[in-house]
């Protein structure tokens, strides 16, 4: 490789991805997802199978049907610790074992995470590995098909790894901003106002935006929707593509009920050497960071920025020693347009960056694998990067609501001297000490609205979520009548930056906002 690599240098050293496209009632359980995918990382790296037997270090991705909410409370089996399960299943005794809290950030921070501890001589070899199944799970629910061999006997409770706080108070969550598809439409509407655009010049740049993604999906074979949409498609509403959360239409949208897994074996140099892995199969973390913004959405400075995702870039690419003018490759999380748009601007990137946003088709496209997108991300690097020796990668990883940011910068490069990760708290102290707007949960009088979107269901516009200012300046949370008039005229003209007059909801728990 031309420079002297230390031995204690982590690496990755095989990369695993699979999507199950058969029935509903032949569809592997969510222990076999994930043994399918590690076996698929295994045989990456050109190893045998047993190898491993050998972890000292395994984190599992936390499946959606265990994050905080209605997903937890389905009655169906489920793996008590989903990382014990795993590593019996392969024999293994890693002595570091944990799973991730809920966030789409997490597959990136563990690798993170991961990394140092090799680099600190804690691992020799650990596996990361997560997957989703909410597709089977809904369609096995619906034709009453039951979960079989879903659990198991292990009863122990695993150590978490990430910020357990929930992303939402109470009080946001009673206004609907728990649901990514109620909060995300909020940061676009509020991009749109600051751009001045008028409502159909953004609908139609919406298109434009990620109709490019769709074609990469459509080359991918692991993308779930592997279909290439015009600009014209994405945007306009029909029966299979009807409004979401405005201004997003469906195929605007992260797809959770996917069949999807994924997996990455990492080493030190010292075990990939040991194990005879080849070099050509080796691609290094060459730099890293992860924060948060400030955490509940009311908090934030505003609704079109993430200084957690531009220190983070920042800190990414000064740790692997490179400019964005030396990345080849690039994948921002991509749930939904607001959170490219965000990432690229934050990070210094045009939204037309002849390099692309997505190396795997997006959220919406590839699948919105719940927590574990990401993964899948880093394991399209690892693939990409091979054919590519010499050349850089940037991976970006959001978690909640643009709340949790973790970001990987990866190249075949040799890794030049110690490896160091730099402490989140770093960032994360300059983001802490950020200003922002005062809250107040019991606004009464005139208002203006900050930001906004409208909500619907199968049948239509079913309720406008409002985020504003009273008189003095503090920002809160309401919802406007269910009156489709009302509705009808938020999607009709530009709602940001109207009056109104905000007091209690007539349920005594939630605000109402009544627009001029």
């Amino acid at each position: 490789m031309g420079v002297n690599v230390r031995d204690d240098t982590p690496v990755l050293i095989g990369a695993g991805q699979f999507t199950y496209r058969g029935k509903a009632e032949n569809s592997p359980s969510p222990l076999e997802l994930l043994k399918t995918a590690a076996e698929k990382a295994v045989l990456d790296a050109g190893l045998e199978g047993s190898v491993i037997a050998d972890l000292d270090a395994l984190a599992v991705v936390a499946f959606s049907i265990d994050a905080p909410g209605g997903l937890s409370k389905l009655p169906l089996p489920r793996l008590a610790d989903p990382p014990a399960s795993l590593a019996r299943a392969f024999g293994a005794a890693p002595t570091w074992s944990v799973y991730t809290e809920t966030g789409g950030n997490s597959p990136q921070q563990v690798v993170n995470i991961i990394c140092e501890r090799i680099a600190q001589g804690e691992s020799d070899l650990a596996l990361v590995a997560g997957a989703e199944f909410l597709g089977s799970l809904m369609k096995r629910m619906k034709g009453g098909l039951g979960f079989e061999g879903w659990g198991n006997d292990i009863t122990s409770t695993p150590q978490r790894v990430g910020d357990p706080r929930p992303g939402v108070t109470n009080h946001e969550g009673a206004h609907g901003l728990g649901y990514p598809v109620n909060t995300y439409p909020l940061f676009e509407n509020a991009l749109r106002a600051r751009d001045g655009r008028s409502l159909a010049e953004h609908q139609k740049q919406l298109g434009e935006f990620f109709a490019p993604f769709t074609k990469v999906a459509a080359a991918n074979p692991h993308a779930w929707f592997p279909i290439e949409r015009s600009a014209e498609e994405l945007v306009t509403v029909t029966d299979r593509n009807r409004m979401v959360g405005y201004p997003y239409p469906k195929y605007l949208n992260a797809i959770m009920e996917v069949d999807q897994s994924a997996a990455v074996l990492i080493a030190s140099v010292r075990k990939a050497r040991e194990l005879g892995v080849p070099k050509d199969r080796w691609v290094f973390l060459h730099g890293c960071a992860d924060a948060s913004d400030l955490w509940y959405p009311l908090e934030r400075q505003n609704y079109h920025s993430s200084p957690a995702m531009r220190l983070t870039g920042e800190r990414a690419l000064e740790m692997a020693g490179i400019g964005l003018e030396d990345l080849d490759l690039i994948d921002l999380y991509s749930c939904f347009p607001s959170a490219v748009r965000v990432g690229a601007e934050e990070i210094g990137l045009a939204l037309d960056d002849p390099r692309g946003l997505t190396i795997t088709g997006g959220l919406p496209y590839f699948g919105g694998p719940g927590n574990n997108y990401a993964l899948h991300a880093i394991a399209e690097m690892v693939t990409r990067l091979r054919e590519r020796p010499g050349a850089y990668g940037l991976s970006t990883a959001n978690g909640w609501f643009l709340t949790k940011q973790s970001v990987g910068v990866y190249s075949t490069r040799p890794v030049e001297g110690k490896w160091r990760r730099q402490s989140p708290s770093v960032i994360q102290a300059k983001i802490d000490l950020l200003p922002h707007p005062e809250i107040i949960e019991k606004p009464q009088g005139p208002a203006t609205i900050e930001t906004y979107t409208i909500v619907h269901g199968r049948e239509g516009a079913r309720m406008g979520i409002i985020i504003g200012r009273d008189a003095e300046g503090r920002r809160f949370v309401a919802q406007t009548p269910d009156d489709p008039a009302v509705l009808l005229d938020l999607e009709s003209r530009e709602g940001v930056g109207r009056t109104g007059v905000v007091g209690p909801h007539p349920d005594g728990v939630r605000n109402l906002f009544v627009p001029d």
